[in-house]
C-alpha cells in the first residue's frame, strides 16, 4: 500500500510540474507591440487673432469747474447730469462784497482823474509863466513830475478797478465748454474758494470719447508690424453688458514708453458718440483683430493641457513620442495658432493620446 501511495504521489507531482511548466511557457513575456496612433503633419496658413484688453472710457474733455474767487454760493443754475453749452451760467457766488469793492475802485479812478486835471492845469500855467520869465525852469520841471505822477496814479486806480470788475465777473461761473454736468457736491450757501479740495462739478464733453487700455510688449510689436504692413484694422469696443458698440474706433495716441512695473504700454482709442450712449467713467473691452500670415496651425485635439501649459507629442525619426510644449498666440474652433514649439512639416500625434507616454515608440498611421 505504501508503495502504491508513493507511486501515485510521484505521478501527481509529475503532473503538477508539467502543468506549471506549461503555464510558464504560456506566460513567457513576448515582444510588446507599439500602440497604433493617428498622426498628421503640421501645416501653416493664414489666420486672425482677436486680442482683448480692459478699457476705461473718458470724455475728450474732462474739465474741473472751480471758482476763481471766494464766497457763498447764492445760485445753482443747473442740475447733475444736465447738458450745457459753452458760456451757459452754472453757479453764482454772492457778489455783493465784490460789487462794493468795484464801486470803491471806480470812485478812486474818478479822484485820480480829477487830480490829473488839476495837475495838468498847474503845469500849463507854469509853462506860460516860464516863457515870461516869471517862474523858473525848476518849477516847470517839478510841475511836469507831478503831472507824470498823477498819470501813473490814474493808471493804478484803473488797474484796481479792472481787478475789482474781474472779481465781480468771477462770481458768475459759466461753462467753459459744452458737455454734461457731473456730481455737484455743494449746495446753496456753501462757502467755496479756489483752494477748495473738491471742484464745483466736473464738465465732460462726450461727443467723442477716449478708451484707454494697455498692451503687452509682444502684442505691441505685432501691432506695429500690422501698421507697417498697412493691415491694421479699426478697433472695436465691447460694453459692460457684453454688447458690441456700433461704432468702430481708431488708435490716436500711444505713450512714449513702457511701464517698468507692468511691462505694458498705454494706448488711447477714439470713438464717436452721437447717441451719447457712452459716458465718462464707463468700462468695457477693446477688441483688436490681428492678421497672421503663414502661421503654424496645430489641431486642438492633438494637444494636452497641463495647468497653464499646452503640449503636443512629436515623432522623431525612430517614431518615438516626444512631449513638447507649444506657445499659442490664438485659436479657431479647431486649431491653435502656434508661435513656438513645433514647425511646419513636423509630425504630431492626433489620435490615441491616452495610450502615449513620453519616449514611447508608436506605430503611426495617417
Amino acid at each position: 500500500m505504501n508503495l502504491k501511495r508513493c507511486l501515485k504521489t510521484i505521478a501527481g507531482f509529475g503532473m503538477l510540474l508539467g502543468i506549471i511548466s506549461c503555464q510558464s511557457k504560456a506566460t513567457t513575456p513576448q515582444q510588446v507591440q507599439a500602440p497604433e496612433v493617428s498622426v498628421t503633419q503640421v501645416k501653416a496658413g493664414e489666420g486672425e487673432v482677436k486680442n482683448t484688453y480692459a478699457a476705461s472710457i473718458e470724455g475728450t474733455m474732462n474739465i474741473e469747474v472751480r471758482p476763481q474767487t471766494s464766497g457763498y454760493l447764492s445760485k445753482i443754475y443747473v442740475d447733475e447730469g444736465a447738458y450745457v453749452r459753452a458760456g451757459q451760467p452754472l453757479f453764482q457766488i454772492d457778489e455783493r462784497p465784490f460789487v462794493e469793492q468795484f464801486k470803491t475802485a471806480k470812485a478812486a479812478v474818478a479822484v485820480a482823474e480829477a487830480n490829473l486835471r488839476n495837475v495838468k492845469i498847474d503845469l500849463d500855467r507854469k509853462v506860460e509863466l516860464v516863457d515870461n520869465k516869471i517862474v523858473s525852469d525848476l518849477q516847470v520841471t517839478q510841475a511836469t513830475a507831478s503831472f507824470e505822477a498823477a498819470k501813473a496814479s490814474l493808471e493804478q486806480a484803473k488797474a484796481a478797478m479792472n481787478a475789482a470788475k474781474i472779481n465781480v465777473d468771477f462770481c458768475l461761473i459759466k461753462a467753459p465748454v459744452s458737455g454734461y454736468i457731473g456730481r455737484i457736491p455743494y449746495r446753496l450757501g456753501s462757502l467755496v474758494s479756489a483752494a477748495s479740495v473738491e471742484p464745483l462739478t466736473l464738465l465732460t464733453d462726450i461727443n467723442q470719447v477716449y478708451a484707454y487700455f494697455s498692451m503687452s510688449e509682444g502684442d505691441f510689436a505685432n501691432f506695429q508690424d500690422m501698421q507697417a504692413s498697412g493691415k491694421s484694422a479699426p478697433v472695436s469696443l465691447v460694453l459692460a453688458n457684453d454688447k458690441a458698440y456700433e461704432h468702430a474706433g481708431t488708435i490716436d495716441a500711444i505713450t512714449g514708453q513702457f511701464d517698468k512695473n507692468t511691462g505694458s504700454i498705454s494706448i488711447r482709442a477714439k470713438f464717436v458718440n452721437p447717441d451719447k450712449k457712452l459716458r465718462a467713467g464707463n468700462t468695457g473691452r477693446i477688441e483688436m483683430v490681428q492678421h497672421l500670415d503663414h502661421v503654424v496651425m496645430v489641431p486642438i485635439r492633438s494637444t494636452i493641457a497641463v495647468q497653464d501649459k499646452i503640449y503636443v507629442f512629436k515623432l522623431d525619426k525612430e517614431n518615438k513620442a516626444q512631449q513638447t510644449e507649444i506657445e499659442v498666440v490664438g485659436k479657431t474652433l479647431d486649431d491653435y495658432y502656434v508661435h513656438a514649439g513645433v514647425q511646419e512639416g513636423e509630425t504630431i500625434i492626433v489620435g490615441g493620446l491616452g495610450f502615449v507616454k513620453p519616449g514611447m515608440a508608436v506605430s503611426p498611421k495617417k
